[in-house]
């Protein structure tokens, strides 16, 4: 593809390429040229550190030559420190010259060479003269051999080495300064070929980028601001190559027929413009009769939804909506109907329940003072029992004291006569108290009948009652099943004395006929025995019975007792319900639902029906005819 059919972004990528190429290959050989000044400055670093180990040494050489001179011109021991330490410091610097030479043949053989011939001058005149030079005796043969031509050739030897590796050491320096200096020159060189290089290719790139971009752009951007102006005859003429340039040519001879086209549509557009105005004028008509219609909505259902939080179930929405408006009107007003009729069965049921805890509460009441008088009663017929038992047992003691008479009546006949009268005397007074006995025993039996029918009645309110009488019905069931045992004990005491009496009514016909036919006594007396022995059985089989039904009468008191205590405890709790079923009615009463029908009583009737079988039931169970309820019983 040719670069003039290349994108704007293509284009500019090409132009900037050749630009970073060039400047890349300009650092590249910028920096192949400053490694070589690299190389050559830590040569010529290296060549100076070893110029200075090699100046050392060769100090430290003409230190060891002086010393020893002096030794021998002055004979001073102190010459000896300074030979030793010119001997080491010579040894180290020659030592680090080998390390920084050892990769560099000729220099190293040079630092060899200098080493042998120094330690050549110390075997043969250094280390003598040192040694010999402070005797007096010896001293003249250290002084010969400094003054000997061995010695002379010697140290020429050692300055000649000393000066061959001080050469070399010069030219290694001189050689690494000019390598320095090439490779310097080198990288000025790149620095300037590489800046114009690419000064020339920015330069061509930028009259690429003027000639093929920015001057179409330019063309374009005049075009474009004319067509703005409004001036559609100018032309437009095409400009690039298949780029973006070619492209937005092409959209703005669009943008210039559109703007033909937009005058031509002008013309159009102000008559529609006129029609428009008159559409809008219709619809902003429509609109305010719509947005008075939903005013018209918004203040009903705010009138009503206030009626609504009043408590007023009887307001209803009767001006008519429009169509969209409508159905929620109905809706409403049928939501409105439904909650009053369900207020309406709530405010019916809570004023009949009012009215049955209103009924529960005084029947409570009732059943309350009842049952205190029952147990008033039911104390005094303990009493009753508690004397009657005591006469009793007093019969009893008679009658064993008239077998002990009748025992003794074979020695004294004469006193029989008095005996028998006073026997017919207590017979009497048995028979009259076994018809009182049969008096209590009645009196019982009807007491037990009106305790079962008191806990069929507690056990009918209890269950009128629900829940909340559940545990007041257990206890009157309870109270009825004691009752009925009760009123057996009683019947069965009953038949009892009926035995008694009979058995006393014989005894006194026996003791008249003794009394009349006296002559006969002796002859009966064994009968006699016999029959008041009987009696004595049956005096304390009385006593027996009497105590049981003492025991009885007084567990009676007690359960009537415990039956006062909780029929206390239900009335309170009647009255409780009474209360709570007075607030629930005065919450009611808040919603206005409009005229409410009187609540029905098919309660009370119930009751009495119920009531009535039960009383049905309990005299067809009882073995003798129950008297009937009093007037006020029947009533409660």
């Amino acid at each position: 593809m040719a670069s003039q059919n290349l994108v704007i972004s293509k284009k500019l990528i090409v132009a900037f390429s050749a630009v970073l190429g060039v400047v890349a290959l300009t650092s590249v050989a910028i920096e192949f040229a400053v490694h070589h000044a690299e190389d050559a400055i830590e040569t010529r670093d290296a060549s100076f550190q070893l110029a200075e180990r090699l100046d050392n040494a060769m100090a430290a050489q003409f230190d060891q030559s002086s010393d020893a001179r002096g030794f021998l011109l002055s004979g001073q021991s102190r010459y000896h420190e300074l030979y030793a330490a010119a001997v080491k410091q010579f040894d180290d610097e020659i030592a680090a010259a080998r390390n920084e030479a050892a990769d560099r043949p000729d220099i190293a053989a040079s630092i060899n060479q200098f080493a042998e011939d120094n330690a050549a001058w110390r075997h043969d005149v250094g280390d003598p003269e040192m040694q010999l030079g402070g005797d007096p005796q010896t001293a003249p043969q250290a002084i010969a051999i400094a003054k000997s031509t061995a010695s002379v050739d010697s140290m020429l030897r050692v300055r000649a080495a000393a000066a061959d590796l001080r050469a070399k050491a010069t030219a290694l320096s001189a050689g690494a300064a000019e390598a320095q200096a090439g490779a310097l020159w080198l990288v000025h060189l790149a620095q300037i070929i590489g800046g114009v290089l690419a000064l020339l290719v920015a330069a061509y790139a930028g009259y690429q980028l003027e000639r093929r971009i920015a001057f179409p752009i330019r063309i374009l951007n005049d075009c474009m601001r004319k067509l703005a102006q409004g001036r559609i005859d100018v032309g437009v003429p095409p400009l690039g190559e298949g780029d973006e340039i070619a492209e937005m040519s092409q959209r703005v001879q669009v943008f210039k027929e559109n703007a033909v086209e937009k005058a031509r549509l002008e013309t159009a557009a102000e008559a529609a413009r006129k029609a428009a105005e008159e559409d809008r004028a219709r619809q902003e008509i429509e609109t305010q009769h719509y947005i008075e219609a939903h005013h018209t909505f918004v203040t009903s259902i705010t009138e009503a939804l206030q009626r609504l939080s009043d408590g007023d179930l009887t307001f209803r929405l009767s001006n008519a909506f429009t169509s969209e408006y409508e159905k929620i009107r109905g809706n409403f007003n049928v939501s409105i109907e439904k909650l009053q009729q369900v207020m309406l069965h709530v405010n019916s049921n809570t004023r009949a329940i009012r009215s049955g805890t209103q009924e529960i509460s005084t029947a409570a009441d009732d059943l309350s003072r009842r049952t205190e008088q029952q147990a008033a009663s039911l104390e005094e017929t303990a009493a009753a029992l508690d004397e009657i038992t005591a006469t009793v047992r007093k019969t009893a003691d008679g009658a064993t004291h008239a077998r002990e008479l009748v025992a003794t009546a074979r020695s004294d006949a004469e006193k029989g006569g008095g005996v028998v009268r006073q026997a017919i005397g207590a017979m009497s007074a048995i028979e009259k108290s076994s018809q009182q006995i049969s008096q209590i025993i009645s009196v019982i039996d009807e007491i037990a009948f009106q305790t079962n029918l008191l806990a069929l009645n507690a056990g009918v309110e209890a269950a009128r009652a629900g829940d909340a009488g559940r545990g007041f019905a257990v206890v009157a069931s309870e109270v009825r099943a004691l009752a009925q045992r009760s009123a057996e004990a009683a019947k069965e005491i009953k038949g009892l004395i009926s035995a008694s009496s009979t058995q006393v009514k014989q005894g006194v016909d026996l003791v008249a006929e003794t009394g009349k036919a006296l002559e006969r006594i002796f002859t009966q007396v064994a009968e006699m025995d016999s029959i008041v022995a009987d009696i004595a059985t049956s005096a304390r089989e009385q006593a027996t019975g009497l105590q049981e039904v003492n025991t009885a009468v007084n567990q009676m008191d007690q359960v009537t007792q415990q039956n006062a205590a909780m029929v206390e405890e239900s009335t309170a709790a009647s009255h409780t319900l009474s209360q709570e079923t007075e607030e629930l009615s005065r919450l009611v009463g808040r919603f206005q639902v409009g005229e409410i029908e009187a609540p029905r009583k098919p309660q009370a009737r119930g009751a009495e029906k119920i009531a009535a079988r039960a009383l049905k039931t309990v005299g067809a169970r009882g073995g003798a005819a129950p008297k009937p309820v009093t007037d006020e019983w029947e009533e409660f």
